[in-house]
């Protein structure tokens, strides 16, 4: 389970004490942080460039078409399926949006204080995004942490 999903699932149980998707509705208004900070995420899951799921699947996708350890087929299969996950991925997160912020309102919540974000929601919040963002726009300082250990360990296999 994805991260972002965790941090607005806490959120939305925590708040409104419910666990099931069709339960939940119409929290964009009431809850505009957690909503714009879920969506920055859901597009990272997304792999929109400048995000930190673009540069994972740029990385899939040039391992596997510059392996040598696999045939052409063995690449095309594969190349396919992750197709196929990069179709799938969007439905879900935009249908999950969807119906989280927009979808019809089942619960009544008298407070409108129930809803505020507070420091602990938007500090956790900003400590996911900083990363996300930060290895989208800049992936070589993660890279160069590891460079040195993936060259150890391709030089055992070829």
């Amino acid at each position: 389970m994805q991260l972002q999903h965790l941090l607005v699932n806490g959120t939305g149980y925590d708040r409104l004490r419910l666990l099931y998707l069709e339960q939940m509705g119409g929290m964009a208004i009431p809850m505009p942080k957690i909503f714009t900070v879920f969506s920055i995420l859901s597009m990272a899951s997304l792999a929109l460039p400048g995000m930190s799921g673009f540069v994972a699947e740029l990385m899939i996708f040039f391992g596997i078409l510059t392996s040598q350890k696999y045939l052409l087929m063995t690449k095309i299969l594969i190349i396919f399926l992750n197709t196929i996950g990069i179709i799938i991925t969007p439905i879900y997160s935009l249908s999950m949006l969807r119906q989280m912020f927009y979808g019809y309102k089942l619960f009544n919540t008298p407070n409108s204080y129930f809803f505020y974000s507070g420091p602990r929601e938007l500090f956790i919040s900003i400590s996911i995004l900083i990363p996300v963002i930060g290895i989208g726009i800049y992936p070589d300082f993660i890279f160069s942490f590891s460079v040195d250990k993936v060259e150890a360990i391709l030089s055992n296999f070829f």
